[in-house]
């Protein structure tokens, strides 16, 4: 005899959105009050409060106020290294990394809408930037993302990333760009992503120019 009971992926699928929904909206509030009132000085049970859930929720999604600070930048960041990683294989390594991250800046409103609102990701941003334990673990981090990027450069070009450190040298210049660009914009009053694309753009233009012998004679 055919079972004819219903599957019970519906529920699931159910629960699954309720759960997305309530991850989401811890997200959502503790990135406001962060701007708000300031990293440090916002608590777990305000998070929740604002909410309306327990602090054991919150843990259920988080394991630390840290986590939610960047949990929308690892998205970014996940965001530039599938754009690096779809570039096309004839483009060398900083033609391929400066494509993907203004790629990445054009599509990030894309990839991050259905978490968050654009203009508040870039707020959140600019607070990374200007708030010092957050920075500490921006920077943390940021080697973490290097080394990614350095590997997947190796990858791409065909060598071992232990015994030929081009890639490693092509990556350190290009993440130390971003890292300028990042601070520099944090410290403007522009906050739009068309501004950090933009200086982004004119900065990773420069490191050519940069590394000329005679930088008195016109380039």
């Amino acid at each position: 005899m055919t079972d004819q009971r219903p599957a019970p992926a519906p529920a699931a699928g159910l629960r699954e959105r309720k759960k997305r929904r309530t991850r989401d909206a811890l997200l959502r509030a503790a990135l406001l009050l962060f701007i708000a009132q300031g990293y440090e000085e916002t608590t777990v049970d305000e998070i929740t409060d604002a909410v309306e859930v327990s602090q054991r929720t919150f843990f259920r999604y988080f394991a630390n106020k840290e986590e939610v600070a960047f949990a929308v930048q690892d998205l970014v960041e996940s965001h530039f290294v599938a754009a690096l990683r779809s570039r096309p294989p004839a483009e060398g390594p900083f033609e391929a990394m400066r494509s993907a991250v203004l790629d990445a800046w054009d599509t990030v409103d894309e990839a991050i809408s259905e978490l968050v609102p654009l203009d508040l990701y870039m707020r959140s941003y600019r607070l990374i930037e200007s708030t010092p334990a957050l920075l500490a673990v921006h920077l943390r981090r940021s080697t973490e993302l290097e080394e990614q990027t350095a590997r997947l450069i190796a990858e791409r070009e065909g060598l071992d990333v232990d015994a030929d450190a081009r890639p490693r040298v092509a990556v350190a210049a290009f993440t130390g760009v971003m890292r300028v660009t990042g601070r520099l914009w944090g410290q403007g009053e522009d906050t739009s992503v068309a501004a950090i694309r933009r200086m982004t753009e004119v900065y990773l233009d420069q490191i050519g120019p940069a590394l000329a012998a005679d930088w008195r004679r016109p380039v």
